[in-house]
């Protein structure tokens, strides 16, 4: 089940203006909380895509190289190494 938060942000000059003018009857937007909504999808998506790049180039490498260079590792030194 989701939960709704409120939350309380202040912005002031330039940040206030560049929000009025993308939301009400000129801008792409009815309201602030949409805006806010959709800056935080399009922050969340980003984020993912650049996990998702990350772990790609990875295997691309993993797979580029040649087979006698793997050696076998436990679970833990895999952990280890990703945290690092």
């Amino acid at each position: 089940m989701s939960r709704t938060t409120t939350m309380t942000v202040r912005l002031s000059g330039a940040l206030s203006d560049f929000v009025a003018a993308n939301v009400g009857e000129n801008g792409s937007y009815e309201n602030i909380s949409e805006y806010v909504r959709d800056l935080i999808r399009r922050d969340k998506e980003r984020a993912e895509q650049e996990a998702f790049d990350r772990l790609k180039a990875e295997l691309t490498h993993a797979f580029a190289a040649p087979e006698n260079s793997y050696k076998p590792l436990s679970a833990a030194e895999v952990i280890a190494r990703n945290r690092a």
